[in-house]
């Protein structure tokens, strides 16, 4: 097996970086949208705002844990860097390992949250079609 070396968890770092970018943008997004579904249930009790409002709660919990993971694989790597400089190599691999593993659930809970909002997407396509009907 080929020594793990400082570069090789470095790697990760504009990339988690990036992903994380998108992670609390997405974030701020849901956000703006709950505030907007919020006042016009206020204005307005409807039953579609409710499964608006539970759809989004939902992605919103996704998006938390996909930052959550996203962040200890981040850390992990600089751990396992730090280890890399204190000579742990065995330790080092192992971290980055479970780095790389996080980075993939990270991942995995993205796709999960994209199938949610397109679905919740094409609910509201499918009433704008039957309004044209």
């Amino acid at each position: 097996m080929e020594e793990l070396t400082l570069t090789t968890p470095a790697l990760l770092f504009s990339a988690i970086s990036l992903i994380m970018l998108a992670y609390t943008n997405r974030f701020l997004a849901y956000a703006a949208v709950i505030r907007n579904l919020h006042d016009k249930y206020l204005e307005k009790a409807d039953e579609s705002l409710i499964q608006q409002i539970k759809n989004l709660k939902l992605r919103l919990n996704l998006t938390r844990w996909m930052q959550i993971f996203g962040i200890t694989s981040l850390l992990c790597c600089v751990l396992a860097m730090f280890l890399i400089y204190i000579n742990q190599q065995m330790i080092a691999v192992w971290v980055f390992g479970s780095a790389l593993i996080l980075l993939i659930v990270s991942l995995t809970l993205l796709i999960k949250e994209i199938h949610i909002s397109v679905q919740a997407l094409k609910l509201h396509l499918s009433d704008i079609e039957n309004n044209l009907k």
